[in-house]
């Protein structure tokens, strides 16, 4: 993760490293517990790739533990078990580990909780995207590893390589070098997903991500693949590593574009909206619930996050109306805030790479910061 951090915001840092037009920004008042969870002894947490908190306020939380299991199989090696989910109750106390030996567990980037409480976490190691329902059952996994076994490509047909009947641009295997760089096969071939969201209507639209795709996928409820848009580059539409995603009560879907230091807003069917700055390298984004919605986006400048960090409350016009927090270790402060939360307004959870922890964060209301 830190890795691809500094190609990323190295590959941005010309143009500025810290963005000036947020000094006039207001700071918001906050309070901080930076020891929220407790675990046994012989359980740690490590790099937090994703944090999230379901209705009844138990807190489950993806991270890194240590470096996956290598295993050959045929000519090609595979790993898993380099990441683990853990259950947290509402007071931080730990509850259990959920996925034992799931085989997607690789390196840990993110996790949320849908409106059911249905979790989910997103692993760019394995480049799979799993839902777990609220037994901690596997209930949808998005995403594949390569076969153990060497495929034969299909023969040629009307709609080129790979194609047949039917095929055409865009197609499974047809037209594939028409297809733009970053903009991916059609369907679950992740590489490096980043983030999940989903609409009123239970589909699911994941980040595709921060490896050689540039694009979002949209899926139906059940898995089916209905759509995808997005490819490499600064144009309205493309992206620059999309890290993060967020949909308001409208449909809206905001795409956090680290690469180029923005925000982009699409329809459900992936047409561009429009596009907003001043808010950093956003590196992870939540939306609040609520007749007035908020996106909060944490903004790493460096690719470590420790020189220049903050999060920003930003209305969904783009309008930044407050900021908190600094980039460092102790409470109150920030180290790669990969993953955010917001149930409430006034309360977030942070999870941390760098710092290896989950801080709940509670915001002091204010006339500006409104």
């Amino acid at each position: 993760m830190r890795r691809t951090l500094k190609a990323l915001t190295l590959a941005v840092a010309v143009a500025g490293a810290t963005v000036a037009a947020q000094s006039a920004v207001p700071e918001i008042a906050f309070d901080t517990n930076a020891d929220l969870l407790r675990t046994p002894a012989d359980v740690f947490v490590g790099e937090v790739g994703g944090v999230g908190v379901n209705s009844k306020g138990m807190i489950f939380v993806y991270t890194r533990t240590g470096h996956p299991y290598a295993t050959l199989g045929d000519n090609r090696t595979f790993y898993r078990n380099g990441s683990k989910l853990f259950q947290f109750d509402a007071a931080g106390k730990f509850v259990r580990e959920l996925g034992q030996d799931v085989y997607g567990f690789n390196a840990a980037i993110g996790l949320r909780v849908d409106p059911q409480d249905n979790v989910w976490t997103i692993d760019e190691g394995a480049s799979q995207v799993v839902k777990f329902d609220t037994e901690g059952r596997v209930a949808l996994v998005l995403g594949r590893k390569p076969e153990v076994i060497n495929v034969r490509p299909r023969a040629a047909g009307p709609g080129g390589p790979g194609g047949g009947p039917g095929a055409g641009p865009g197609g499974p295997g047809g037209a594939a070098a028409n297809r733009r760089p970053g903009e991916g096969v059609p369907g679950s071939s992740f590489n490096r997903p980043t983030d999940v969201a989903w609409d009123k209507a239970g589909n699911i639209y994941v980040a595709d991500g921060i490896g050689a795709n540039n694009r979002i996928a949209k899926f139906d409820k059940e898995g089916r693949f209905i759509r995808h848009w997005g490819s490499t580059g600064s144009e309205p539409g493309q992206f620059n590593g999309v890290k993060a995603l967020a949909i308001d009560a409208a449909g809206n879907v905001y795409a956090a574009d680290v690469g180029n230091k923005r925000i982009e807003v699409f329809d459900a069917d992936g047409t561009f909206k429009s596009q907003f700055a001043n808010i950093g390298t956003p590196l992870a984004m939540c939306i609040t619930p609520g007749a007035t919605q908020y996106l909060y986006v944490s903004h790493s400048g460096d690719p470590d996050g420790m020189e220049d960090a903050a999060i920003y409350k930003v209305r969904l016009d783009g309008t930044v109306v407050g900021r908190f927090g600094a980039a460092g270790k102790r409470p109150k402060e920030f180290g790669l805030a990969n993953s955010l939360d917001c149930r409430s307004e006034t309360e977030l959870l942070v999870g941390e790479m760098t710092n290896w922890r989950v801080q709940k964060v509670t915001l002091k209301a204010t006339a500006a910061a409104r």
